[in-house]
């Protein structure tokens, strides 16, 4: 009896198979991105993004991924590229012009010295990225208010959005996130988080193909906030152990039950159950009258 082998196909030569992956890469951000502004609203006919580019990879792989995009939209919308110059010491000031020059898209780099205000205000070895972010926000926002932009399209990815969930869990006892979209604590600005199911490691991968001209941050040394750092090595840890939690839990955020929690602002758990009109729910167990309850004292 004679045996047939089944010989698997050859694989690619690395360079050709890089290459391949590199496009399905592409094309899954552009269709992550795409899916987010779709279920979100996130941009809409005659709308003016201020897309908001730091330098880094994040901010790199949002614009880029918007450009492309923006082609092939049913709707018209246009999109500027702004940048703040804090007035780092040795901050190469040339990169980003130039690069956005490159690509041909409108932009603006708005210079304010901020450095100058965290190093003073903040005593030394502490965390400067709390201040800095804020300072930044404010003079983006008056920017964006200035030039009557009615989105800015913020860098933050799915890994972002799910480590600050668990930030402010640990940290402030709170079960709060970072939204796809929000409307700014003063009413006056909409921002967006194009990037909001894209995980972390495409991002880096594709500014690597893309070879965008990454600007480090130096403002601290590269200081990173030592809560987000134990977060981060966290869900590193838990990713190794288990591939697709990360995922899992993004998935969660967007699938609250709130009849399932203990806020009571937020399900009527007074009502459930509840049998007649007579007494007020758990005025006893306060050790407060009925009679009290009902203004009779």
């Amino acid at each position: 009896m004679n045996t047939v082998l089944t010989l698997s196909e050859p694989l690619p030569p690395p360079g050709r198979r890089a290459a391949h992956d590199a496009v399905k890469r592409a094309k899954r951000l552009r269709h992550q991105v795409g899916r987010a502004i779709a279920d979100f609203g996130m941009i809409e006919a005659g709308d003016k993004v201020m897309v908001c580019v730091s330098g880094g990879k994040d901010s790199y792989t949002l614009l880029d991924i918007l450009l492309q995009l923006q082609k092939k939209a049913p709707v018209s919308f246009s999109i500027t590229a702004v940048n703040l110059d804090q007035k780092q010491p040795d901050f190469p000031a040339h990169v980003l012009p130039e690069y956005l020059q490159s690509i041909g898209v409108d932009y603006k780099v708005i210079e304010q010295d901020t450095y100058s205000v965290v190093t003073r205000v903040v005593p030394e070895g502490k965390t400067m990225c709390s201040l800095c972010s804020r300072l930044r926000r404010g003079a983006l926002y008056a920017y964006a208010e200035d030039e009557g932009f009615t989105k800015i399209a913020l860098g933050h990815h799915r890994d972002d959005l799910v480590a600050t969930f668990f930030l402010n869990l640990f940290f402030h006892a709170k079960l709060s996130g970072m939204p796809p979209k929000l409307l700014s604590d003063d009413g006056r600005h909409v921002v967006i988080r194009p990037l909001a199911y894209v995980c972390e490691d495409d991002i880096a991968a594709y500014a690597d193909a893309k070879q965008f001209p990454i600007i480090p941050c130096n403002l601290c040394g590269s200081q990173e906030n030592l809560q987000r750092r134990q977060v981060k090595k966290m869900l590193d840890s838990w990713e190794r152990e288990t591939p697709g939690r990360i995922e899992q839990i993004a998935c969660a955020l967007g699938d609250i039950r709130p009849e399932k929690l203990s806020d009571p602002k937020l399900f009527d758990f007074l009502s459930l159950g509840k049998r007649g009109d007579d007494g007020v729910p758990g005025a006893w167990l306060t050790g407060e009258s009925i009679a009290h309850m009902h203004g009779e004292i």
